[in-house]
Parts: structure tokens; C-alpha cells; sequence
């Protein structure tokens, strides 16, 4: 059968839209794109990949991951417990769902809320937020960190958990105070005089890496009580959620005075070195960062660290290594409590020497960890252990066990007390009440 060409055009008419309609199609999808929001434009825009690998990497340096990614939860969907003095609060979604998480945000609503602690809707974030250190990024790494977060993690919805602060401390405008006494909104500026490796150190110390939001003590209210090396209590220590975070500074002891250059970049590399091993919190920043720093972050970190001078001493003479007293005590056990247990429980590990089997096995003599002024570090590793370090994917093999179930108060500070007198340690001794205390604070965190 023939169709006439008159029949076909008709049929092609019927067929396809008129070109009254392709217009009218044509000014709904305009008006639609024209009526997004500006976040909803930059999340639907086409990613500069460069950009957003650039903020990957910073996400890194910044370990995002540590905090607002909950055991066994979705990466960045938030969730992970924090025990602040107020009480406990959850770390919130940061990923690009438009509804509970960041989605919403434009690059200039991230920003504030990087910089200044403040969410889009204007309420103020507590500063275990440690936006304090996070106002000095730049503005081109802050957009990177923008780019990457919008377009280059998954958008997870899950809804943020309220924080399990009582009422009236669970207000959040005293937070303005707060900022108006402690913020400062200026970026990092390269200090004069001072090299590009020094300036880059002391940039990612201060700022992403926010070190010194653990690793510097704290005010009355919460503040850190410095900001950079022009302060004196800048990372020289703290106490933080049962750990003592380690002393940073050029002390010869408790810091990392006897560390060279070479032993800083391996720990941070590796989580160990012939001096320490990572424990506690740090597991985790070894684990989602600073094994990713580039090497010449690396080494600008190192040379950032090895300049602070001494601070925070336990003012006890320079730690020189004498085995013969503790040698002594460990060939007659049963005349010393902790010798005891230390053979029993430690010896195989840690060595009659106390040289361990670094790095695989951590070193107790002359340790800073063991000679610091505080064992609250000691006494929470020696309960409940420390989680794997995992370097390039593969865990360590010998993880700290926990004890809490297997030694009682007192013979966990005997053993301790062992430790910190044992090769010339010269550390104070442990005390029994001490234990109990952390056993329980750690207890009722778990």
C-alpha cells in the first residue's frame, strides 16, 4: 500500500510537538534553572575536578572524616559522639543533601560556618567545631574544601541528633560572646623573616590541622589559651576526653625535643618511631590524615614543630637511659608489686629493657608519653587499649590490648608507677584513685 506524501507530513505533524510548544517547553526549563537557589546552582553546575580533588586533599588535612563520620556510618553524615565540659554533643552531616545536610549552603554560607562557627540558619556552632583554627584558611582553600564537600562526597540523609546539653547551658547566643572574646577572623599571613617550608608548617598546624585545639591546654571558658608559637602554652599539652594530648614543643623530655626531623615525619607517616607510638584519638588522625600529607607538607610540618622552643617541662634533668636498677627489680619480681605484673603482662612486648620493638612495639624507656607530667594517656591505654593504626590499608598487627577486665585499680597503678620510675623514667609515681577515676569516666563514655 502507498502513503501519499501528503499523508506522511500529517502524520508527522500529529507526531511531534509544535514549535509553539518546543518554545514553551524551552522558557519552563529557563524559569526552573532561573528559580534555583544559588547552592542548588552551584550543586547542579559542572565541577571543576581539579578543584575538587585540591579540596579532597584539604578535607584530609583538616580530618573531617575523623569527626563527622560515626563508627560503621556513611562518610561525613555526622553522628559521632563528643563530650565536651557542657555534655555531649554529635557531630553534624556535612555532606550535599539539600535537606539534612549542607546541600542548602552556598560557598559564602560555607565559609561562615568554616571560619566563624556559624550554620546557615544563623545559630552558632560549638567551638569542639574548631572553627577558631579554621579561620586562617585562605579563601582559595576554602573554596576547594567547598567544591570537594558539594561535589565530590555522596549525599547522605540523615538527620543531626540534638546535642544531650540540658537547659539553660544548651543556648547557644552566649556563643557570640564567646567568639566577640576569642575569635580571631583573620586569615594566616606569612610571618616576615621566616622561610616558605616554616610559613606552609605553620599555616597547616594552625589552621586545617588545628592542632592546638587538642594539643594546647584550655581557658575557663573553653578557649585555647594560644593560638600560635607567640603564646607560650601553644601545644604543650592537654587533657582531652581522658587522653593527654602530647606535648609538641622543643621540650627535651614530654615533647619532642630529642625527636629529629626524620622521627617526626615517620610518625606522622606512620602513626610510630623509635621514640612513641599514636594511641587514642590520634589513631584516627594518623588513619585519615596526616599519612596523606604530601611530602612536602610533610617536611614543612616537621620544620613548622621542630622550631617551638621548650615549653611545659616537668622540669626534671634531661632523660638519659639507665636500665640497671629496673633489670634489678624485673630478675626479682615478687620483691615489687609492679615488676610483677609487668613481667606477667608487659614484658613480652615491651622488652626486659623497656627498648620494646619500635616501631612495631612501642618503647617505654624514655618515652614521652611514660615522662610526661600527666599518666592520664597511660592509665586510659593501659584499660582500654587503642584502635588499629592502619597505614595505606593494612592495620597494624600488634594494637595495644585493653587490661580493664583483666587487672584491678591497684595493679594497674603499680605497674604504671613501674613504668615511670623504670629505666631512669623519673616519672611521678600512678595512683590508685587515679585509675579508679578514668575507669569510670571511660566506662560511662562508652
Amino acid at each position: 500500500m502507498k502513503t501519499s506524501l501528503k499523508g506522511v507530513g500529517a502524520a508527522l505533524r500529529g507526531a511531534l510537538p509544535s514549535v509553539a510548544s518546543v518554545a514553551s517547553l524551552a522558557s519552563l526549563a529557563l524559569a526552573a534553572w532561573v528559580a534555583q537557589t544559588p547552592a542548588q546552582a552551584a550543586a547542579n553546575s559542572p565541577a571543576d575536578q581539579t578543584l575538587v580533588q585540591r579540596g579532597a586533599y584539604l578535607a584530609q588535612v583538616g580530618d573531617c572524616a575523623a569527626c563527622h563520620t560515626a563508627p560503621k556510618g556513611k562518610p561525613f553524615a555526622g553522628g559521632l559522639p563528643m563530650t565536651t565540659p557542657l555534655g555531649r554533643i554529635y557531630t553534624t552531616n556535612i555532606t550535599p543533601d539539600a535537606q539534612t545536610g549542607i546541600g542548602g549552603y552556598t560557598e559564602a554560607d560555607f565559609i561562615r560556618a568554616l571560619r566563624e562557627g556559624v550554620a546557615k540558619d544563623g545559630h552558632n556552632l560549638y567551638p569542639a567545631m574548631p572553627y577558631p583554627s579554621y579561620a586562617k584558611v585562605n579563601d582559595a582553600d576554602a573554596k576547594a574544601l567547598y567544591a570537594f564537600f558539594m561535589h565530590g562526597v555522596a549525599p547522605v540523609q540523615q538527620a543531626n541528633r540534638e546535642p544531650d546539653i540540658k537547659w539553660p547551658m544548651n543556648m547557644r547566643w552566649p556563643l557570640k560572646f564567646w567568639n566577640l572574646a576569642f575569635l580571631d577572623k583573620s586569615t594566616y599571613r606569612d610571618k616576615p623573616g621566616k622561610d616558605a617550608a616554616w610559613n606552609r608548617g605553620a599555616y597547616l598546624v594552625q589552621g586545617l590541622g588545628h592542632c592546638g585545639s587538642c594539643h594546647t591546654p584550655r581557658g575557663v571558658a573553653f578557649q585555647e589559651s594560644a593560638l600560635d608559637e607567640s603564646g607560650s602554652a601553644f601545644l604543650s599539652g592537654a587533657l582531652l576526653d581522658g587522653w593527654f594530648a602530647s606535648n609538641l614543643t622543643g621540650e627535651h623530655n614530654a615533647g619532642l625535643g630529642r625527636w629529629s626531623d626524620e622521627d617526626l615525619r615517620t610518625f606522622l607517616k606512620t602513626g610510630a618511631n623509635r621514640h612513641a607510638s599514636a594511641f587514642g584519638s590520634m589513631t584516627s588522625v594518623i588513619n585519615n590524615s596526616t599519612q596523606n600529607l604530601s611530602e612536602a607538607d610533610l617536611a614543612a610540618v616537621s620544620t613548622y614543630l621542630k622550631s617551638l622552643p621548650p615549653a611545659a617541662g616537668t622540669g626534671a634533668p634531661p632523660y638519659a637511659y639507665d636500665p640497671r636498677t629496673t633489670k634489678v627489680s624485673l630478675e626479682r619480681p615478687a620483691n615489687d608489686a609492679g615488676a610483677r605484673v609487668y613481667t606477667a603482662y608487659c614484658l613480652h612486648c615491651h622488652g626486659a629493657d623497656g627498648h620494646g620493638f619500635a616501631p612495631m612495639l612501642a618503647p617505654l624507656a624514655g618515652n614521652p608519653n611514660v615522662l610526661a607530667k600527666d599518666p592520664s594517656s597511660l592509665i586510659n591505654v593501659t584499660l582500654n587499649g587503642t584502635g588499629d593504626l592502619v597505614i595505606d590499608g593494612v592495620p597494624s598487627p600488634f594494637p595495644m590490648p585493653a587490661f580493664a577486665t583483666v587487672l584491678d585499680d591497684q595493679q594497674i597503678a603499680d605497674v604504671l608507677s613501674f613504668v615511670r620510675a623504670g629505666w631512669n623514667n623519673g616519672a611521678p609515681a600512678v595512683g590508685v584513685e587515679q585509675v579508679s577515676k578514668l575507669r569510670k569516666s571511660t566506662q560511662a563514655a562508652q
